[in-house]
């Protein structure tokens, strides 16, 4: 074998050590070994083994890229929710301090009559009227009034109190937002590492390797999807699509061909999650964002009862999710560098299936 495809997968290697220290945190990101110059480049073709090696190190970094873009999905609806409810507290604030305002000006008027009535004790009052009936109307008028002031002070004192719980809310609120910010750049940074480095290895395959990385793909879906079809699981796969299930899958299977990109939700590009909620959105249920809350939050079944429209999460860390369309098969955008396509549903090790909506 040449130095140059000894180069190329020494460059595999180096990847799957850059896996582990972009995993530990506070670690500096390790390149992949540079290609190799056209000087020590070799004509010897890389052998099937070797692809396959190599085949394994970009599966092991687009999954690590994967969950990464889990965590900056969450991130990313975490600091959406709070900027949400800043600004709900901040509307609250407003009309608190109008309310305020109110309640002061109220409260000055009521100072301003009872300075009026000179603030005479009701005794002084009784002995300084003609009239004893209309002395005792106007002790009934002025209780009334003080009760009322009294309610008025303390409506006044529940408003300051509100105003004081709702800033220290949004306080609190903007501390959260900047953490979730915080992390969300970190997310992105750690995918956007991963992912240059496994366009860095494939870019160093020739054309004619690529092709043949891909078959290797395909072999590899084609005999996972062979072993799982295998235990008969068709046989027990009669479930029928509800109505907001033929929704969610025509909405997905529109969307066959188009890039797979990481952190979007459409119109032009997605990523497994945001294909599978943007698909229920569409058909009427909002579910969670990424392939981890939805396994969390939604509702487990069991494959057999499976129907379309249907989720199912990959891998043990609930990193990937597709949406099962019938006959054995889901959609799902799988990885940088492809396009949204059907595949075999057990083509990916399953986890588990998941159902958005109740029908």
């Amino acid at each position: 074998m040449g130095t140059g495809k000894r180069s190329l997968i020494a460059a595999a290697v180096t990847v799957v050590c850059a896996v582990t220290v972009l995993a530990a945190p506070g670690t500096a990101f390790a390149a992949p070994t540079p290609t190799p110059s056209p000087s020590s480049t070799s004509s010897t073709p890389v052998s099937t083994e070797e692809l396959e090696t190599v085949r394994k190190k970009l599966d092991k970094l687009y999954r690590a890229a994967s969950s990464a873009t889990d965590a900056y999905n969450a991130a990313e609806e975490k600091a959406e929710q709070q900027s949400a409810e800043i600004v709900a507290l901040a509307k609250k604030i407003a009309k608190g301090k109008e309310k305020l305002r109110e309640l002061k000006k109220r409260a000055g008027a009521a100072a301003a009559a009872q300075y009026r009535t000179g603030g005479l004790p009701p005794e002084a009052q009784l002995m300084l009227s003609d009239d004893p009936d209309e002395f005792l109307d106007g002790t009934g008028r002025v209780r009334q009034g003080e009760r009322a002031t009294r309610h008025l002070i303390e409506e006044m004192t529940r408003t300051q109190q509100d105003l004081e719980l709702y800033a220290k809310d949004a306080s609190a609120q903007w501390a959260k937002l900047e953490a979730n910010r915080k992390a969300k750049a970190a997310a992105q940074k750690k995918v956007e590492k991963q992912i240059a480095a496994a366009e860095k290895l494939e870019s160093q395959l020739e054309k004619e390797e690529r092709e043949r990385l891909a078959e290797l793909e395909e072999q590899a879906a084609y005999e996972a999807q062979t072993t799982w079809l295998s235990s008969g699981i068709l046989d027990e796969l009669h479930g029928t699509a509800t109505q907001q299930g033929k929704k969610a899958v025509e909405f997905a299977t529109a969307q066959i061909g188009k890039p797979y990109e990481w952190g979007a939700e459409g119109p032009k590009t997605y990523d497994c999650s945001g294909l599978t909620s943007q698909a229920w959105a569409t058909a009427g249920s909002v579910i969670p964002r990424t392939s981890q809350q939805q396994w969390k939050q939604l509702k487990h079944i069991d494959i057999e009862d499976m129907r379309p429209g249907d989720l199912i999460i990959y891998f043990d860390d609930a990193s990937h999710v597709g949406m099962y369309v019938g006959d054995g098969a889901m959609v799902h955008a799988p990885r940088p560098g492809r396009a949204i396509t059907i595949a075999g549903a057990g083509s990916m090790p399953i986890l588990g299936v998941v159902r958005p909506d109740a029908g």
